[in-house]
């Protein structure tokens, strides 16, 4: 790490205040990071044994969201010293938006200028008009806003159910290697979208979600509308493309149409869901 007080002395302050969080194990020259003989570099940590966190089994998720929450809330109650490597202007949401847009473009522009297209890039034709004006939708309600929303604070940066773990103690948020300095709902939108994407864009269950973390970190009005705004971007649409995009395109991969077609299928649900849950 750039700096002496990284991510380690995070998780230690996190801990010393009454929040598990794991912990990064140091080597006996004080490095947190060890290099094995084939010159792979690792943290070690201590170990939770548990199984993953259930996708599809309300009790997990709810449980799971619960967890995130719980560790949002442990670092307001902290005065953590944040690495400044943490705190840069790539945590942007506009930034990084905005750039996802003009992918979406520029990919776009070339399926255009292709004579011949493939399957693929017929269906990403088919469906662009809605999905980007659905991203322009959303940039324009983030651009000069993103400010109103929430303030800047530690983030886990990759809260999905493969990061939570049913212990004998209980469920437990893990892999901190991520932590990044920004807008706390992103974690919770990182969750929420992929529970979504694995039960059909439950209104219920999303619902649920919103209210289990709402009991621990209260949801203010902007964080709702922030919530709904990086929910309306559509960003199953814009990784699928981007993979194709960086992709070798003599060859097209079955997966990418197949995902495509997946997407197309749920859109419905998931516009009903946006419709249902959010009103401004």
């Amino acid at each position: 790490f750039p700096t002496r007080r990284s991510s380690d002395l995070v998780l230690q302050e996190l801990k010393e205040n009454g929040y598990p969080a794991e912990q990064i194990l140091r080597a006996k020259d004080g490095s947190c990071v060890v290099q094995d003989e084939s010159g792979m570099r690792y943290w070690l940590k201590d170990y939770k044994e548990g199984s993953e966190c259930s996708a599809v089994r309300e009790s997990d998720i709810l449980a799971g969201v619960h967890e995130i929450a719980a560790f949002h809330a442990a670092v307001r109650r902290c005065s953590l010293q944040i690495p400044e490597f943490m705190k840069k202007e790539k945590n942007s949401l506009q930034l990084l938006y905005s750039r996802h847009f003009k992918e979406l473009i520029l990919l776009k522009n070339y399926v255009r200028s292709r004579k011949k297209k493939n399957a693929f890039e017929s269906r990403f034709r088919e469906l662009y008009p809605h999905f980007i004006a659905q991203a322009k939708e959303a940039l324009d309600q983030l651009n000069g806003q993103e400010e109103a929303f929430d303030e800047m604070l530690l983030c886990h940066g990759d809260c999905n159910q493969h990061n939570i773990l049913h212990t004998a103690e209980g469920f437990c948020l893990i892999n901190f290697e991520n932590m990044f300095w920004g807008k706390q709902v992103v974690d919770l939108v990182n969750f929420l979208r992929k529970m979504m994407e694995k039960n059909s864009w439950s209104i219920q269950l999303g619902r649920s979600i919103l209210e289990e973390y709402d009991k621990v970190v209260n949801l203010t009005e902007g964080d709702r509308k922030l919530i709904y705004i990086l929910l309306l971007f559509p960003e199953k649409f814009w990784k699928i493309s981007n993979h194709y995009s960086n992709s070798h395109k003599a060859w097209v991969s079955g997966r990418d149409i197949e995902k495509l077609e997946k997407l197309s299928e749920m859109e419905p649900a998931r516009v009903r869901f946006l419709e249902n849950v959010f009103s401004f």
